[in-house]
């Protein structure tokens, strides 16, 4: 009986092995099974649903099925099965319609294992969907066949669709890699960033709406971010910069005023995830490389204009920070996890060692607490989803697969210690259980502006938060992973898929934008932690410069609030360990905060310097501390919007300042390290 069996599932291959070359005689699938894709050479249509953008292949071609069910199904469309190993990378679209007038339905990329491709979806009784699998990852080398499985199970009735999405594809956004959406210029409004080949493409978002287009040459021997980017002020200069990380290296493209130069340091490095952090809290972003293959990877930024990094790589070069011994690093994701005020480092793991979660202790001290906070169990992962999911305080981790299942740990933070204890393991009837989907990039952030965070992953769809540690899934056609950022500035976040930008379309909930302006932190604010209160409760957000897997998103912490009427507190924890707080805030706004805004004057006592006289009316003098052990450069006035007002050189005379009107303003001196002292004094 096994043994006819065999024989007919083998014919039934056999017979379906040659997809047909044209939308028009697709071959036909008669119901759940597994069947060949032979070699892609057929037409390729015009309408792309996968994300990852257009097929560049010189000779883009597809080959075309169809299927009608005869009920109502759920229906997964998967090439990550056994019948393809190794796994090949493929990608596949899903339409409805007819030939000619073809309407994207669902696809994927890279949800399955090795970049193989998995969706699932909800069908209607008689209706035909139509599915293209396409060579833009298959090369002539490997374009020589593989399978794909259709399974069908019981409908799953999505619960009410929280938020929808309307569609803009821009033909300038066409860069090779179009995969960063952050403030570019210092406006603390989103643009979208494209990397191609010696040139960066800026769409500067205007205040009014709309784009602008700006192209920098970057001359030299560069890499490009083949794996992953992260963005921020490398050089303080207000304007920002962008670490692209590739197979063999990274580079820095880093601005000079109204240009960028590349800067390649050389040391190999098969680079997963990049991120911006100030590992030793100077006031200056290094730049942290996952590493496949070996120990973890970093830049020091010593500061100044010269191009001053120096290159340490864990357990390895000697004095260096220890972020793990070994290989398979994919993803980092800096944060707080045990709320003692500095940045802790979470890193999902590939190739078969578990996570690991490593407290910073201060003074370049990390130490590995992944047995202890419980988390250090066997998973396959390229990022992990990582906030506060149930608005206790504190951040959970979601570990998302690329292979296998979720995981999804609830941080039980005592707060009267700050020491982490063992997060407990509530993954069990949380949706995460349940959740077929995979993806090699996750993202956390509350797409709905309900006050609960979510996540976007895998199967074109994203987890919402049901506010009671469970998530449930909605599923927008087409939908993948990308950059996230406010892009027409209404408040509520969008996403960037290749030249596609998923614009949210507002609902009734209420929204808050934090942007900050570092005086003594690093300038972006990267690695401080904002806290709002009301009467929804407590929410927190780190801001961070690299998440998930590949993609780099907005810089600027965003809140939904619900139906909430206004902010009783917003409270800023800067990396300087300087805090601001600001009282009764009104919703949908964006509040900038410049660092050390609220406090009074006699409170901002960095111990280098004072102002003299403050109150001032025509001039101000500096008056440097007897202790001072390195030199003063420059110094600029900034007022409590974070514009410089005044700038200058010469620290050895009086500073004007009889022009400035009357307020109260933050005077930040640059020593020869480029760190950063700043004294608060008031105008008269």
């Amino acid at each position: 009986m096994k043994k006819i069996t065999l024989i007919m599932m083998l014919l039934l291959m056999v017979q379906f092995s040659n997809a047909q070359d044209n939308c028009a005689t697709p071959t036909v699938i008669p119901g759940p099974g597994t069947y060949a894709v032979g070699v892609i050479n057929g037409t390729l249509a015009t309408v792309i649903c996968a994300d990852n953008g257009a097929n560049d292949q010189p000779n883009p071609a597809a080959e075309w099925f169809i299927y009608t069910p005869t009920a109502a199904h759920t229906v997964t469309v998967t090439t990550d099965i056994a019948a393809n190993t190794p796994r090949k990378d493929t990608r596949f679209h899903v339409y409805t319609g007819t030939c000619g007038a073809l309407t994207c339905f669902s696809g994927n990329d890279d949800a399955g294992l090795d970049f193989s491709s998995v969706a699932t979806f909800n069908v209607t009784a008689g209706t035909s969907y139509i599915i293209a699998f396409d060579n833009k990852w298959l090369n002539a080398q490997n374009n020589t066949g593989f399978s794909f499985q259709l399974t069908e199970s019981p409908v799953v009735v999505p619960p009410v669709n929280p938020i929808t999405y309307t569609t803009q594809s821009l033909p300038t956004i066409n860069s090779a890699y179009n995969i960063c959406v952050t403030d570019m210029n210092g406006d603390k409004i989103d643009d979208i960033v494209g990397i191609s080949n010696n040139n960066m493409r800026v769409h500067y978002q205007a205040a009014g709406g709309g784009f602008t287009v700006t192209d920098y040459p970057v001359a030299g021997t560069h890499f490009m971010p083949t794996w992953s980017m992260a963005a921020g002020d490398f050089n303080r200069d207000g304007q920002t910069d962008v670490v692209l990380g590739a197979g063999t290296g990274l580079s820095v493209w880093k601005s000079t005023g109204s240009s960028y130069v590349n800067i390649t340091p050389g040391d190999y490095i098969f680079c997963q995830r990049t991120n911006f952090a100030d590992l030793n809290n100077d006031g200056n972003l290094d730049i942290f490389s996952c590493h496949d293959i070996a120990p973890n990877c970093y830049y020091l930024n010593g500061g100044g204009t010269a191009n001053n990094l120096t290159f340490y790589q864990s357990t390895v070069t000697p004095g260096a920070m220890r972020f793990g011994a070994g290989g398979g690093n994919y993803s980092t994701l800096f944060t707080d996890f045990d709320n003692d005020g500095d940045t802790d480092v979470f890193i999902s793991k590939c190739s078969g060692p578990p996570c690991e979660l490593h407290r910073n202790d201060g003074n370049g001290v990390y130490t590995d607490i992944s047995a202890t906070a419980g988390i250090n169990v066997p998973a396959q992962t390229w990022s992990s989803a990582i906030g506060d999911y149930d608005n206790d305080g504190d951040m959970d981790i979601i570990i998302t697969a690329s292979s296998g299942t979720h995981k999804y740990f609830r941080n039980n933070l005592d707060t009267s210690n700050n020491v982490e204890e063992a997060y407990t393991n509530i993954t069990a009837g949380s949706g995460w259980d349940t959740n077929p989907s995979l993806n090699i990039d996750n993202v956390t952030y509350d797409f709905d502006n309900d006050g609960f965070l979510d996540v976007l992953g895998g199967g074109a769809k994203i987890m919402f938060n049901q506010h009671n540690s469970t998530f449930a899934p909605i599923s927008y056609p087409g939908l993948g992973p990308g950059a996230i950022g406010d892009l027409n500035n209404d408040g509520f976040l969008d996403i960037l898929n290749g030249n596609t930008i998923r614009y949210a379309v507002p609902n009734s909930n209420k929204w808050f934008k934090v942007a900050l302006q570092g005086i003594e932190s690093n300038i972006n604010g990267i690695g401080a932690r904002i806290e709002i209160y009301g009467a929804f409760g407590k929410q927190i957000r780190d801001i961070r410069s690299g998440e998930g897997f590949e993609f780099m998103s907005s810089l600027n912490a965003h809140f939904g609030l619900g139906q909430a009427t206004t902010i009783d507190q917003v409270i800023i924890r800067w990396p300087s360990g300087t805090v601001d707080t600001y009282n009764n805030v009104a919703v949908n706004q964006r509040l900038l905060v410049v660092e050390g805004a609220t406090l009074a004057v006699n409170e901002f006592n960095n111990g280098v310097f004072a102002v003299y006289p403050n109150p001032a009316q025509n001039v101000i003098n500096l008056q440097f501390k007897n202790n001072l052990t390195v030199t003063p450069q420059s110094a600029a006035i900034y007022d409590l919007t974070g514009k410089v007002v005044l700038s200058t050189t010469d620290l050895l005379q009086p500073i004007n300042v009889e022009k400035l009107a009357t307020g109260t303003y933050i005077l930040s001196i640059t020593d020869s390290n480029n760190r950063n002292y700043a004294q608060k004094f008031i105008k008269e």
